[in-house]
């Protein structure tokens, strides 16, 4: 089959190409910097270049697949708004090429919908999750699926971890090597859920796989339920050899700055439904077994 990935050099995006080329797909993955076009054409996938406000060059790129897997996001955490609607544009763009076509359209969306309760598949959140500004496009995929496209969304956890990860995990690393401490917020029982990117990559192919493509549906890819907040502080003190600290509600945004709000959350997650439904069962190591590897640990 082939491919159009938008996001193809990303954390997640990159191991979705290899994964499907890897299973003898053909590869189209969208990349912005020439460093991206190389690295991805070693790959042995094709280089297309674009951007998520290259509306014609995602247009382009779908016309030319027999399936799109969209994993780019502008990750602005200081316009969360703007991305997200960067995002919509972009879905709504990709969308409007393959309707009638039958074709899959899978998206990447987020787990941190419903704080205080697990996450399953049939929740489409109650509005005071972090994902919530993300949830306009997971709505748009949905009404895809009603318009001959078999568009689904792939739920990511806060955490998708992995050796050359960028996200939340390695911000708290910074945090705490600043700060000399590892901290957690309050009594540290809040929970993430988590997952490997690699594991991740394997769900894309596998609901590219079935027959037929998923439609309307929204697929968690999350190996652990819920890592607690105060273990991932621990692992990361053990890592960098410093103290694990609490830090009081009232002082936690002080600590960790914009992260602080989202790293207080308690977001577990389920993913029974997809994983009775496609077989998947997450291989690779787990949140605090990554941590303990040391990669996470290299020269600042």
């Amino acid at each position: 089959m082939r491919v159009f990935v938008t996001g193809a050099s990303g954390f997640v995006g990159s191991a979705v190409v290899r994964e499907l080329l890897g299973a003898g797909h053909e590869v189209v993955g969208m990349v912005r910097s020439d460093e991206a076009a190389v690295s991805l054409k070693e790959t042995g996938a094709e280089v297309h270049r674009g951007n998520l406000d290259d509306l014609d060059s995602l247009r382009a790129g779908a016309a030319a697949s027999e399936a799109v897997i969209h994993t780019a996001y502008v990750h602005d955490f200081r316009d969360l708004e703007e991305a997200a609607r960067t995002d919509l544009r972009a879905v709504e763009t990709l969308g409007e090429v393959l309707v009638g076509s039958d074709r899959p359209l899978l998206m990447c969306s987020g787990t941190a919908f419903s704080p205080g309760e697990v996450a399953t598949e049939d929740n489409p959140g109650n509005g005071k999750g972090a994902n919530m500004s993300r949830l306009a496009s997971e709505t748009a995929v949905m009404r895809l699926a009603e318009r001959g496209v078999r568009a689904s969304a792939v739920r990511l956890p806060p955490s998708v971890h992995g050796e050359g990860d960028h996200g939340f995990v390695p911000r708290l690393i910074d945090i705490a090597r600043a700060k000399g401490v590892s901290a957690y917020p309050g009594d540290g029982a809040n929970r993430w859920a988590a997952t490997h990117r690699f594991d991740v990559a394997r769900l894309f192919r596998l609901a590219l796989e079935s027959d037929p493509a998923p439609a309307g549906v929204r697929l968690h890819a999350v190996d652990e339920e819920g890592v607690s907040a105060r273990e991932i502080a621990e692992a990361i003190g053990r890592g960098l050899g410093v103290p694990v600290v609490s830090v009081r509600g009232e002082d936690v945004n002080d600590h960790f700055g914009w992260l602080g709000n989202f790293f207080a959350l308690d977001v577990p997650a389920s993913s029974a439904v997809t994983r009775e439904r496609f077989g998947w069962e997450p291989r690779e190591a787990g949140l605090l077994a990554d941590l303990e590897a040391g990669h996470y640990f290299g020269a600042p």
